[in-house]
Formats: structure tokens, sequence, C-alpha cells
């Protein structure tokens, strides 16, 4: 059986100790092993810092670019290789694995085409130049220049190819070399990206580990960044890490999220918009079996209108087959571990107290073409709730997996973004209507406390992702439940690896700092 190696201080790395198995989720047979210790983390972060780091320090933004560029050309040639990995060892169907794998390298991809644009500098302007003399030979300007630390990247089991590619395409682009850890329950798409990637970056650019996390966090110091997504009791482990906490560590965090999707009172579940609704919540509740940190959650719809929504949900449900994500009839696969699995059961059950069953019970389900009593599965599950704000287990836990709860409401803009607070924090909620003032209203009340307002529309239905895709020129993270932090955003992704100061000096000189590779 494959032991999947770690990429440390410029070497591939088998580790020691006791060994953990990864396995297909959808029938349960082994297909790696990775070791749960036996690493020097010291290395490698020293490696980091006076290899990595140095190296670099001598590119300018359009060589980092170019960088990048190489990587995604990388995935693409090994496209259908990857894609194969995701299947076996994420429970992935054919699609969910091309949107994870081609969603890294569309983020490369765009980071590379960013590169290029803020050409051969080092440094980045923030604003104009300001006047902090008599006259304008005296002059002042902020800049962002590459912070001269280690880049720690900790990504959760649903995207380890996306997750990867979009934490590190900012990283490399700002100049910061990367540990990254991807979980170990999913990690062989990560593991082959890596060794794609080694050969293609400079020395001590790029360094992985795969396994446990151990001690890695033990080594982190001033000038250093960690960028986790996961669940928020690791989370709040994170936060009071004494090494975070001492050195001022910078951490940026993507938590849970409670996403809402509102319909608005106009809106026909005939019409183009209406359609784009319910496409989105049906794609969002079985896209990667729900195991999505955007995905919905929480459905708000018209009191008139919510039987129809229901049925709606149920016809286009009731056609999904589950099982064995390997099969072209299958549409949706299992959750990615036996852990996840119990979680998601969990959190139905305790659904199932406070609401009515509408479609798929508690998760029951036979999948199609894997043997009796294998595989981590779950079916698409629909729940209701008589009032949409008192309902706790709706509003006060995630569910991460292919359950959503509707409720009613009068359709007051005001309400809904009241229900977009009541999840405390979110990623992205998604409002569906066509009364610009109601949009109006909704999006002014509810904008504290989203990350990103998907505004679903007759106008934009045709060319819309969904609000489940995590655009690399839009901000990707959310306030309050949802972490507190932001990633992607073009530029501002790139912002958190970076210092930003303050020059003061001759006008001129301040211009060509700006202006050239020196």
């Amino acid at each position: 059986m494959q032991l999947l190696a770690s990429y440390l201080s410029g070497s591939w790395s088998p580790g020691s100790g006791p060994r953990t198995t990864l396995v297909n989720p959808a029938t349960e047979a082994p297909l790696a092993e990775v070791s749960n210790g036996g690493h020097d983390l010291q290395a490698a972060f020293t490696y980091a810092r006076t290899v990595g780091a140095k190296e670099l320090a001598t590119l300018t933004f359009a060589q980092r670019g170019a960088l990048l560029a190489a990587l995604a050309k990388a995935i693409h040639g090994a496209r259908e290789e990857l894609i194969s990995l995701a299947v076996a060892n994420g429970g992935n169907t054919r699609g969910d694995a091309k949107f994870d794998v081609d969603g890294g390298s569309a983020t490369l991809s765009y980071y590379a085409e960013l590169g290029a644009r803020l050409g051969a500098t080092r440094l980045l302007a923030d604003g104009e130049p300001i006047q902090v003399g008599r006259t304008a030979r005296m002059g002042g300007q902020h800049v962002w220049g590459p912070r001269r630390g280690v880049a720690v990247h900790i990504n959760a089991f649903n995207f380890p190819g996306w997750g990867l590619c979009e934490k590190l395409a900012c990283s490399l682009l700002a100049g910061m070399p990367t540990i990254t850890k991807p979980a170990t329950a999913t990690g062989l798409v990560a593991h082959r990206m890596v060794e794609l990637f080694a050969p293609l970056l400079p020395p001590g650019a790029l360094q992985l580990l795969v396994g446990p996390a151990g001690s890695l966090l033990d080594h982190l110091h001033r000038g250093d960044a960690v960028a986790f997504t996961g669940g928020s009791a690791t989370a709040a482990m994170l936060r009071s890490h004494a090494k975070i906490i001492e050195h001022a560590v910078r951490l940026n965090i993507e938590a849970d999220s409670l996403n809402a999707a509102i319909l608005g009172p106009d809106v026909e579940l005939t019409s183009e918009t209406g359609s784009l609704f319910l496409a989105d919540v049906v794609r969002d509740m079985t896209q990667k079996t729900g195991q999505k940190c955007t995905a919905i959650r929480r459905v708000l719809v018209p009191a008139e209108r919510e039987a129809d929504v229901l049925e709606a949900l149920r016809e286009r449900l009731g056609g999904i087959a589950v099982g064995d994500p390997s099969r072209e009839d299958v549409r949706m696969g299992p959750v990615a571990t036996a852990q996840q699995k119990k979680d998601v059961l969990a959190g139905i059950a305790r659904l199932a107290e406070a609401t009515e069953a509408v479609f798929g019970g508690t998760g029951e389900v036979k999948p199609v073409g894997v043997p009796d009593g294998k595989g981590f599965f779950v079916g698409p599950v629909v729940r209701k709730a008589k009032d949409a704000m008192a309902c706790a287990p709706l509003n006060d836990h995630e569910v991460f997996g292919p359950v959503t709860t509707v409720a009613p409401y009068s359709g007051e803009a005001s309400y809904a973004a009241d229900f977009v607070a009541r999840g405390d924090g979110c990623l992205v909620s998604s409002a569906y209507s066509d009364e610009r003032d109601w949009v109006a209203t909704f999006v002014g009340a509810a904008a504290p406390w989203a990350g990103r307002l998907y505004l679903g529309s007759s106008k934009m239905a045709a060319m819309s992702p969904g609000p489940g895709t995590a655009l690399p020129s839009l901000l990707h993270g959310g306030p309050g439940r949802a972490g507190g932090g932001e990633e992607l955003g073009g530029e501002r992704g790139m912002y958190f690896y970076m210092q930003r100061t303050a020059l003061e000096g001759d006008a001129s000189v301040l211009k060509s700092l700006l202006g050239s590779a020196s």
C-alpha cells in the first residue's frame, strides 16, 4: 500500500511511528497510509525562512505569477488522474471532483494573470501619493511588501485541491514561503498536487506535511501567518495557541457558516428567478454531498409559496441517485469519513426534535452499487420549521452534509435580513428577487452579517455560477460564526501575507520605488 510522504526541507520524508489509513468512503477499501509523526518540523520552518523566503524575495510579482501559471498548467496536464483520486478518496462524483480540481487550477490561473498585471515590481502602492511637506517634493506613500515569515496553511477535508490552491496562490504571489497541511482523510489529491508542484517552484517556496499537525504550530514566530479552514472548535484552539498569542501571529479563520437563501415575495416559482432559486438550493444540498462551507443550510420562503417550494424540492431530490460515485448514473456520493457521517446524523437528529420531515426522513438511504453496510452514506434531507427565528437547532448549529431546512415568512425584506443575522455571521447568503427596492432594503440590513451576498434575479440567471462557488475575484470569508477571515478577493487575498508600510521622503524617490524591480 502507498505510504504518503511529506515534502519538507527540500526532500520527501516518509515519517515514522503509527500509521493512519486513508480509505474510499464509498466502499471503505484502503487506499494509502500516512505516518503520524517523525518529521523535523523545526528544520522545515528554518528551511522556509532561510531558503524559501530568500528565493521568493528575488522575484517580481510578474515572475511569481509565472510560477502560478506553471502550477495551473501542471494540474491541467494531470487532470484526469487528479479527478480519479478525488472520486476514490473523497467520495466525489466525477462532477464534484471536477469542481474541486478545476476550481484549483482556475484560481491559480487568475492569480497568475494578476501577477502579470502587477508587473516587474516588488512593492504595491496602497492609495495615491500624499503631500506631507510644504511642497509636493516631500511626499508620503503607503505600500505593501512581503512579510519575512512563513505561511502555514491548514486545509479542510472537503476541497483538498481547491483549498490548497486558493491559499497557495495568494501566499506565493505575495512572496511568502508556505507549509501546507491538508486534512489527512482526503489527502491524496493535495499530495499528488504537491508532487506536481515541487519541481516547478524555487527551493523552500512550498512544503507539505501529511498526517497529524503534531507540533507544527509550536514553531511559529513573529512575521508568520496561519490560514485555517475547518470547524469552530479547532478554530477556538488556534486562537488560544500560545505561540500565536506570544508572537502576534496573523490568523485567518474560515469556520462554520449557516448560510441562508431567501425567496423574495415577488418571485413566482415558474419564473426564471424562481427556477434559479430551486436549482441553487438543490445543487448546494447535493454537490459534494452538501460538504461545502458555502452550501445553503437555511431557506426562507413567503408563507403562501411554502407548499409549492416543498413540493418542488421533493420532486427534484427524488430523481437524484445516491451511491458509488464512480458510477455514471450516480448524482451524489457518500460523506468523506465515518466520523463525518456520525456528525451529520447527529445534526439531523437534533433538527428532527424541532422540525417536521419533508424529504429524506433522517438521512436513511440505500446506496446504488455499494455492498450492504458499506460506505459513509447519508441521503438528502429537507426539514420544515414553523418559526424561522425560534428554531434553535436551525440557527445555532451547522449540519455539514446534504441537509437544508425551509421556513415561512411574511415577505418583508427586513425580516429576511434579521434571519440572515440570526445565524451570527455567514460566508454567503443569497436573496432571489427582481424587485430592486426590496433588494436594497435587504442588502443594507444583511450585509454586516455576511462575507458575500448573492443576489439572484432574472437578469443574471443564465450566467450564474450559484452562491456555492467561491470566485477568486471576490472575497471568501465572513464575520462572526464564519470565523471573521477574508481570503481571495483579487489583490485583497495577498494582503494577509504582506506588510503595509508608510514611506516618507522625496516624492521622486517614492515614485521610483514603485516603478521598477530594483
